[in-house]
């Protein structure tokens, strides 16, 4: 189920701020309980002293009525605040259900709290025996405070922080939906703009100029995909229709050959003569099926299997001394210089080392020496064949491992070829984790590639 990232944020929003609520609210909480049990330790401290004062000069019964009235005068009629005395004697006696509360605070000095039958919360206490002075004996004076106005502050302040911090959070939310919605409007815009690129026209790109810097380098990204998509869609044009047309010579010179031999009479040596002919086009046509089938397997990510480690001028050897043929047809040389070792697949290697000596040999003249080059380093081994002939221009030498690529645009030597040589070279070059190049200038054009070296993996 797909769902809005505004709302994802205004959750996320919402739970966040619930928390900040809760974790202020609880210390603010315990900052108002603190507060309010000090001020009614105050309170309580304060009611004590005054009364201790007063009855410990009290020395003479006739004086006790004076701190009875005293004690009437500041317990208030809410019952807020009561004073207890107790004594032997009951002449110093004093305060509302006594035999509960002495029983009650038995044995207790100090603060502390104490249950009274008809309140619903504890009473604040503080407790001490006052020794006897002259003719009063010893009494246990007690003090205590009711809690509940404290009680009622703290539920109305619990409530209250409830209420505002829901409030609260649902004023977060809503806002940071809001903030989110405004915040995702670039995002939008470029989706639209997405939604709006067609097949149509390959060249259109996102506007990045508005895009904040967050989305810039993903447009920035999106618009990198598009230029490869472009360039692959391109080429898989210009792919087609040299296809087509490596295709169709040779279908045509079938078509076109049985067809005037069809329209009359022949002789067998004629007949002979036009399925030799008609071979030719089709050994044409599986070649390149063949090598359109190898290309296909090596962009599916197949790699070379059976390597062995050998001796790449030697491997180059071999190579040479089978297009023997060739090279005196062609009245060219082929020098071999330099060595090294490399694991290679042997029957890939020399097919890529076949195809570079058969594009050297079709680009140069009688009498001239081709030169292949073998050298190493810790990473790699290198096999660069050199021949003479006209400079390639630098606007070529890019594309010259292109499937069907040519550089004259006339097709020239195409029954010859069929223009995935240097393709399948790029292809085994890849497949031993190597890579190709190519270089012309001064009469010498030099196209290669190069395979990992030994112990490297």
């Amino acid at each position: 189920m797909n769902r809005s990232i505004a709302l994802r944020l205004a959750a996320m929003f919402a739970v966040a701020a619930l928390v900040v609520f809760a974790l202020v609210g609880f210390a603010l909480h315990r900052v108002l309980e603190n507060a309010l049990d000090r001020h009614q330790l105050e309170q309580l401290n304060t009611k004590f002293q005054m009364m201790k004062y007063t009855i410990v000069r009290t020395r003479t019964p006739d004086r006790w009525e004076k701190v009875t009235a005293k004690l009437d005068t500041l317990s208030p009629a809410d019952g807020n605040t009561e004073f207890w005395v107790w004594s032997a004697d009951p002449r110093f006696q004093y305060g509302k259900s006594l035999p509960e509360v002495i029983a009650a605070m038995q044995g207790k000095t100090g603060i502390g709290e104490m249950m009274i039958a008809n309140r619903p919360y504890p009473m604040k206490t503080e407790v001490e025996e006052i020794p006897a002075e002259g003719q009063m004996p010893a009494v246990r004076f007690m003090v205590g405070v009711d809690s509940a106005p404290f009680f009622h502050t703290r539920h109305a302040f619990l409530i209250g922080l409830l209420v505002l911090s829901t409030i609260g959070a649902l004023l977060v939310t809503v806002l940071g939906y809001v903030i989110a919605r405004l915040g995702l409007k670039p995002l939008n815009k470029l989706s639209q703009e997405a939604q709006e690129l067609s097949p149509k026209n390959l060249s259109q790109r996102l506007q990045l100029s508005a895009l904040p810097t967050e989305l810039s380098n993903l447009g920035a990204s999106f618009n990198g995909a598009l230029d490869k998509l472009e360039s692959a869609y391109q080429q898989l044009e210009m792919f087609n229709a040299d296809v087509t047309h490596e295709l169709r010579t040779p279908l045509a010179n079938l078509i076109g050959q049985t067809q005037v031999v069809l329209s009359r009479e022949r002789s067998k040596e004629q007949l002979v003569e036009v399925l030799q002919s008609n071979l030719e086009e089709l050994e044409r046509l599986r070649a390149i099926v063949s090598d359109m089938l190898f290309l296909t397997r090596a962009d599916q990510g197949e790699r070379a299997s059976r390597l062995v480690s050998v001796s790449i001028a030697e491997e180059v050897n071999k190579t040479v001394e089978f297009l023997d043929f060739i090279m005196d047809e062609a009245d060219v040389k082929v020098r071999v210089q330099g060595d090294a070792s490399a694991q290679i697949e042997t029957s890939l290697f020399r097919r890529a080392v076949t195809n570079l000596l058969h594009n050297a040999i079709q680009h140069s003249k009688a009498k001239a020496e081709i030169v292949v080059d073998v050298s190493g380093d810790p990473s790699e081994v290198r096999i660069a064949v050199s021949n003479p002939g006209d400079e390639i221009p630098k606007e070529h030498l890019p594309r010259l491992f292109d499937r069907f690529y040519r550089v004259d645009s006339a097709r020239a030597n195409s029954t010859e070829s069929h223009g995935l040589g240097l393709s399948i070279v790029k292809a085994i070059a890849k497949m031993h984790n190597g890579a190709v190049f190519a270089s012309s200038g001064n009469g010498i054009t030099v196209v290669g590639f190069s395979v990992m070296a030994e112990g490297l993996k």
